[in-house]
């Protein structure tokens, strides 16, 4: 094989904020792996709080590149098992190259990934508009300047409760919330009910990844569904989840790709818990991988896209939240790389 690699730092449409901070831009890496006249494409976006930069995957990508370009490639898992055990500490590169992989196994058999994974499209969930927090003037504003079924409204802020208030005399719209650990357990249990009572439908990591305890407590007082993000990011904490949180918000670029994010969302079937898989505000490579698991998942927000100015690539359609999923093969994509690239 051969590896090839760009980096990008695609603006916001907005500053996006969460209770973790603001950014204009988003840093990503795009890798490809190209053999017998096919490539594949993957991505990882960069995440401050996470420790990873661009920089770093691209340091780590140099070390290994002949042991990558070397390897067997004959199917995505085994390779994946590889790339676990060269990057242990680097999941984001690895899932950058494990999407850059099931891309090309979908060329070499012809197939988009859904089908080779057996999925029906007919009934995939709806994707979700994320409303970053700003000045409540500014949210409604966002919000009205891009009519959807529903908003993923973020939250962490002393003016959660009016935000929300604000936003639902704007909007019959489906809500969805995520604190981004921005809560005590105190402010949950007084905030959930009135949630509740402007038609929110679930929560997403309202307390602190390692506030155990406090989740147990929340999970036998809400009257709402509580998923986790933050609380769930390898595949060894699906089974924590459990009496903690009803169902798991899956991020691809933390986990490692779409390899252990299929493990992870069979563990959780087994475990009664509710799948969700999130973006990290990847241009189409990255969403374009959400896409093809899209049959397999209850709730999804992949408006990654969306949310930025600039993309570099091509291949999917948003009609008013239903995502229209390639038949082309692979993840369906065009890359483009920046088209206005000086």
């Amino acid at each position: 094989m051969k590896v090839h690699y760009e980096k990008f730092n695609l603006k916001f449409r907005y500053p996006f904020t969460i209770s973790k901070g603001t950014k204009t831009h988003q840093p990503t890496l795009i890798v490809s792996l190209e053999k017998d006249g096919l490539k594949g494409y993957g991505e990882a976006a960069a995440i401050r709080y996470y420790n990873i930069p661009v920089e770093q995957m691209i340091a780590d990508l140099e070390k290994h590149k002949t042991a990558i370009e070397t390897y067997d490639f004959t199917e995505p898992e085994s390779f994946w098992q590889f790339l676990h055990a060269l990057f242990p500490n680097n999941n984001f590169l690895v899932c950058a190259l494990d999407i850059a992989a099931w891309d090309l196994y979908g060329k070499i058999k012809n197939k988009p990934l859904y089908q080779l994974w057996n999925g029906d499209v007919k009934n995939n969930p709806v994707c979700d508009y994320t409303i970053g927090i700003d000045s409540i003037e500014k949210m409604v504003e966002k919000m009205k300047a891009k009519p959807w079924p529903i908003y993923k409204i973020k939250l962490g802020t002393a003016e959660d409760l009016e935000i929300m208030k604000a936003l639902r005399k704007n909007t019959e719209a489906v809500f969805r919330v995520d604190a981004n650990a921005g809560w005590d357990l105190q402010t949950a249990k007084t905030l959930i009910p009135e949630l509740e009572s402007l038609k929110v439908e679930m929560v997403e990591q309202p307390l602190a990844k390692d506030d155990w305890q406090g989740m147990e407590e929340l999970y036998r007082f809400s009257s709402l569904p509580l998923y986790a993000d933050e609380a769930c990011v390898y595949e060894q904490d699906v089974a924590k989840c459990v009496n903690h949180f009803h169902g798991i918000n899956i991020k691809l670029t933390k986990c490692g790709g779409i390899t252990p994010a299929r493990r992870m969302i069979q563990q959780a079937r087994k475990l009664n818990l509710k799948v969700m898989i999130g973006c990290m505000n990847e241009s189409t490579v990255g969403t374009a991988a959400i896409a093809q698991l899209l049959p397999f998942l209850d709730l999804v927000d992949m408006d990654g896209p969306l949310l930025l100015e600039e993309d570099v690539a091509k291949g999917i359609d948003y009609d008013f939240g239903k995502i229209s999923v390639s038949t082309e093969p692979g993840l369906g994509i065009i890359y483009t790389g920046l088209l206005n690239k000086k």
